[in-house]
């Protein structure tokens, strides 16, 4: 076979043994989760603002960054609830270019999935122990959830993995909101297929075992723009496009019908800007449809500290190593104006 075993990584028991989740925490954490799943549901008339890095790429700048998030969450508590993101695992098209956090816990040293799996999992426990705020992280790998899974309060599944059995088998068993994301073709069916699969519970294989899900009520969608066959992005943000997701949603048997919409990705052509008003947009449909009203729980931002991007080396402080991102006073405004336009 063509493959170099290199190291046996931890299992998720031995990572969390090594670091564990003070009570007072995992307290802090169930609560926020509780939040979370109520705006699914629709119980709470609060919105989602689920923003942060494109890839959390420095243990430093992005506890800098969650920090700053907290006087906004205070300020904007009764209308938001803002989750950090921090994107440990970053999928790549083509398979070339920084992974994340995950491989590299250092950008320009080699690659180490065991010092990797130590290092996002200590990211994402000081930001909830630091600021409060519970994390939001992709599901690229289906297995590694139990690494982190007593700490976030929401996961994503990804454009290019939502078609994958196996990540719908472990978001059924999942216990806080999963969002499913349209796969790059814009197929909304695959999507909506992705959450009807994770809100039924399984059988199956999961690290070597037998397991059973009883499936996820709080899993929903994910708008993020599509690309034509000419490799020209489609956006899937504009009034029409909801209210043709709301229609699929009540033509099946869907539980809790919810959407996120990325303002990134497709939908902005990475145009990281774009990203203002495409959220303006999307709060302008909400307020002009009570089905949207109900219906869209939120939005999904790419920010950081600085705006933009760099390569990886150049060295500046809080700037995207992956995709461009809006910058913080940017994004502080814009967080103000959602809790406005909601």
């Amino acid at each position: 076979m063509g493959f170099e075993f290199l190291n046996k990584l931890p299992t998720p028991a031995e990572i969390k043994e090594l670091f564990p989740l003070p009570a007072q925490y995992a307290a802090v954490k169930a609560a926020r989760d509780q939040e979370a799943k109520d705006i699914i549901t629709g119980q709470s008339s609060r919105f989602l603002v689920i923003i942060g890095p494109c890839s959390a790429d420095n243990e430093d700048s992005v506890l800098d960054y969650a920090s700053r998030l907290t006087a906004l969450q205070e300020e904007t508590k009764d209308r938001l609830l803002i989750i950090p993101r921090v994107y440990t695992n970053k999928p790549r098209t083509t398979g070339e270019g920084y992974k994340g956090m995950l491989h590299q816990p250092d950008p320009e040293k080699r690659p180490s999935m065991a010092e990797g799996l130590r290092a996002i999992r200590h990211l994402h426990m000081q930001v909830l122990m630091e600021t409060g705020l519970s994390t939001a992280d992709e599901m690229l790998y289906p297995d590694n959830v139990s690494y982190l899974d007593d700490i976030m309060s929401y996961i994503a599944v990804g454009a290019r993995s939502v078609e994958n059995q196996q990540h719908r088998l472990i978001s059924s068993g999942c216990h806080v909101p999963v969002g499913m994301k349209n796969p790059t073709s814009g197929d909304l069916s695959v999507m909506l297929n992705s959450v009807q699969a994770a809100q039924h519970g399984h059988d199956f294989i999961m690290r070597d075992w037998e397991v059973k899900t009883q499936g996820n009520p709080w899993t929903h969608t994910i708008l993020r723009g599509a690309v034509s066959k000419h490799g020209q992005c489609l956006p899937n943000y504009h009034y029409e496009d909801l209210i043709l997701l709301h229609r699929l949603y009540t033509e099946r048997s869907l539980q809790n019908p919810a959407v996120i919409v990325d303002a990134n990705h497709s939908n902005s052509n990475k145009q990281f800007r774009e990203q203002i008003r495409i959220v303006k947009e999307v709060l302008h449909s909400r307020r002009h449809s009570a089905d949207l009203k109900d219906f869209i729980r939120g939005v999904m931002i790419e920010s950081y500290i600085e705006e933009g991007c760099q390569k990886i080396g150049e060295g500046t402080y809080g700037k995207s190593i992956t995709d461009p991102c809006l910058g913080w006073e940017d994004s502080r405004r814009l967080i103000l104006e959602i809790a406005e336009g909601i």
